[in-house]
């Protein structure tokens, strides 16, 4: 089985990779999703951050649990320290005939690319990322650009990847990206 990481940093357009890879037919994890069953099953990371404001109704909020780690990058890694295993687990346990597609947006920063046999950076300039970070989660300029800057670099990413598209134009422009990699993979569409 072949396994294949999307990654790429915040508002690059992971997402919309995605969706072209599943209306072709492929399977396609995202283990954001993933990340949102461990936030809300986890009682050790609510016992890990009981003395902060993270709780909303009994369950934890990722608005005000993503509020506070971006804001401190020990809590952050606390964080990550907790989740990263388990997402680990997860995508050593997925199994499939064909290829899989699996987007991981911190691959590197959670030293995860081992579980993979190729990976697809998906890039876009920072000021493009900026302003569909504000105009998808609402987000002030200054909160946009503190999740872009707590990321590592693209262009130490890039040089780590063995595919990259970027992003910087329109769903068609992507589509025929994405597929001229598919082609390059071998992997019929």
């Amino acid at each position: 089985m072949v396994k294949i990481a999307i990654t790429g940093n915040i508002a690059a357009g992971k997402s919309e990779v995605e969706k072209i890879l599943i209306a072709q037919g492929f399977d396609v994890y995202d283990t954001d999703i993933f990340t949102h069953k461990i936030l809300a099953s986890s009682s050790e990371i609510k016992d890990a951050f009981k003395e902060y404001d993270i709780l909303e109704n009994g369950e934890i909020s990722r608005k005000k649990l993503g509020r506070l780690v971006f804001n401190n990058i020990k809590l952050k890694q606390k964080l990550e320290n907790l989740i990263h295993p388990e997402i680990r687990e997860i995508i050593k346990n997925i199994q499939s005939e064909k290829p899989v597609f699996i987007s991981v947006p911190l691959l590197y920063e959670a030293q995860m690319e081992d579980l993979f046999d190729y990976t697809i950076f998906v890039s876009a300039n920072e000021n493009i990322r900026l302003e569909r970070l504000i105009k998808r989660n609402n987000f002030s300029r200054e909160e946009a650009l503190l999740r872009i800057k707590v990321q590592q670099k693209e262009s130490e990413k890039i040089s780590k990847s063995d595919f990259v598209i970027l992003n910087n134009g329109n769903l068609e422009i992507l589509e025929k990206n994405v597929k001229e990699i598919l082609a390059r993979l071998k992997i019929p569409y």
